[in-house]
């Protein structure tokens, strides 16, 4: 037991603390806290003793929840800007997951959460305010999600399954979609196509590489010039758009690994005074309703939302049963509109 002089103030514990320290599951510390029956008397009184020397506060709210047997999840949402939140696809994907939750007369917390932050979601399991997270994305935070998921974090993301992935994960066919793009662009006549993707995050890197392979089934080579490695919705786009367009460096085709970037591409390009689908041809990523209420409407790759977000929340109640999960790949199909067809 810590003594006096080792205490901290009380906001630097969390249950995931004394569960350490007691060397019991951060359940067991909620139920001892609570007073739980089902809690041996010995055990219950060494947490809550121990909870005493170090003038632990059980978090109010999570109490709340457990006493009411609210069954609430943690939907977090994983994103390197403020505008990751907004993104037509994650919104869709969010609606879908709520819905499936409120089928099953659950809940759901949201948070969002940037890479400086990756290490402090994991709170809201560990201090009892969720039964486990459903998360969205991966970002770079591949090694991390491993070692949540390993500490017991009940969990599932939506993502790219990755080949020493210890997590569940629900996502759609990047390579597949990657290599869709990729075809359809050659066969649409394109000689030089760009990507604009950062292939550091898994997913995109799927992408990227079932597009080269889509390339280099026709023969074609990739020009590592026409690569431009900015995230979904970057604010940069239109400036490196202009930028090959001063260079000179020819494209006549564009596949951009988010709808959200496709549409900013089309309008930095009309900007320039070029049009699309005649003298640039562009495919998108998600096909988000927005998709068909522009000129030229976007040919995209469509991820299946509705599937994806029924999965998450299927395999999660799996996982709370304490049944094997396996990741599921979902489909990914071409929808081609006029901004590849003349």
């Amino acid at each position: 037991m810590a003594s006096r002089k080792d205490r901290l103030p009380t906001d630097r514990y969390q249950m995931a603390d004394l569960a350490r320290l007691a060397g019991v599951s951060t359940s067991t510390v909620s139920r001892a806290l609570a007073d739980n029956p089902l809690i041996k008397e010995a055990t219950r009184q060494k947490i809550q003793a121990l909870a005493q020397s170090l003038n632990y506060q059980v978090n109010q709210s999570a109490a709340s929840l457990r006493k009411r047997d609210i069954p609430t999840m943690g939907l977090v949402i994983m994103g390197e800007s403020k505008q990751s939140i907004s993104d037509p696809f994650i919104l869709s994907l969010v609606g879908h997951i709520a819905d499936a939750l409120d089928e099953l007369d659950m809940n759901m917390l949201i948070t969002r959460v940037t890479p400086d932050r990756a290490k402090n979601f994991a709170a809201l399991y560990e201090t009892g305010q969720v039964a486990g997270l459903l998360i969205i994305g991966q970002l770079t935070n591949h090694s991390q999600l491993n070692e949540l998921y390993d500490r017991g974090t009940p969990m599932v993301v939506w993502g790219a399954r990755m080949p020493d992935s210890h997590y569940p994960v629900v996502g759609g066919d990047n390579f597949q979609g990657g290599l869709l793009a990729g075809q359809h662009l050659v066969q649409a006549g394109c000689k030089r196509v760009a990507f604009l993707g950062d292939i550091k995050h898994p997913e995109v890197q799927l992408r990227h590489a079932g597009f080269v392979r889509a390339l280099t089934d026709a023969g074609q080579s990739f020009d590592p010039r026409l690569h431009m490695p900015l995230l979904f919705g970057d604010t940069a786009l239109r400036a490196a758009i202009g930028q090959w367009i001063d260079q000179k460096i020819e494209f006549d085709g564009v596949f951009a690994t988010s709808d959200v970037a496709a549409l900013t591409i089309i309008a930095a390009l009309q900007e320039r005074g070029l049009k699309v689908p005649r003298d640039v041809k562009v495919v998108g990523y998600d096909d988000i309703p927005l998709s068909t209420h522009i000129h030229p409407t976007l040919t995209s790759i469509r991820q299946p939302t509705e599937l994806a977000g029924r999965a998450m929340v299927t395999l999660m109640r799996q996982r709370l049963q304490n049944t094997d999960v396996n990741s599921i790949t979902l489909p990914t199909t071409l929808v081609a509109r006029e901004s590849t067809l003349l």
